[in-house]
């Protein structure tokens, strides 16, 4: 079954929150954004966060040393770049950490692109969006169905689509943000119909 990441938690609420819907995947955010964390909240978060949902740091361009940093101290189980990481940095993160973190390798969509360049990609995920968080759909026919990599599917995907999404690519996971909240802020009962519609 797909699973369920749920990005952009900032507030202890949000923790509650899927500790009682238990998405697979939750998402703290460590770049510029309005849904940054710091790391000492970060790591708050992750103590209070049920053990069975894995805990993903969403990065833009970090210094490697931060990324290792809350990795070995328990904050976070996946790191997820965003900016223009090449395949040498992950490999030397993946060296640093034992290769025991796994990378979600976020690309942007466009017609200029091709998908099948990243087969052989050190990294363990891709996950398709049309943007660094942008909350808007890109192009779905533009997803091959011959990728070898697994993928997170993100970008405007909310109740109204994600059963079309679903059926369509069958991707390992679903990455939601935006359109679970009202007023910028995470919001139990889009979260509740969200996980009702997947399951």
């Amino acid at each position: 079954m797909v699973k369920i990441k749920i990005c952009g938690l900032r507030r202890l609420e949000d923790v509650e929150m899927v500790n009682r819907h238990k998405p697979d995947y939750i998402g703290f955010v460590f770049a510029d954004s309005k849904r940054k964390v710091s790391h000492e909240f970060a790591a708050h978060m992750k103590d209070n966060l049920s053990s069975d949902i894995i805990s993903v740091g969403v990065f833009v361009d970090a210094e490697i040393d931060e990324i290792v940093e809350l990795f070995g101290d328990g904050v976070i189980d996946i790191a997820q770049l965003h900016g223009s990481e090449s395949e040498d940095y992950i490999r030397n993160l993946k060296e640093r950490t034992d290769y025991k973190l796994k990378i979600i390798n976020a690309i942007e969509m466009s017609d200029e692109l091709d998908l099948l360049e990243y087969d052989n990609s050190i990294a363990d995920y891709l996950l398709l969006d049309s943007g660094k968080g942008s909350g808007k759909t890109f192009d779905w026919s533009l997803i091959r169905d011959d990728l070898d990599k697994e993928f997170f599917l993100a970008g405007g995907i909310d109740v109204s689509n994600v059963g079309e999404a679903i059926r369509k690519f069958n991707p390992y996971a679903i990455d939601l943000s935006s359109s679970l909240e009202t007023d910028g802020f995470k919001d139990e009962s889009k979260i509740r119909a969200i996980m009702e519609v997947v399951n």
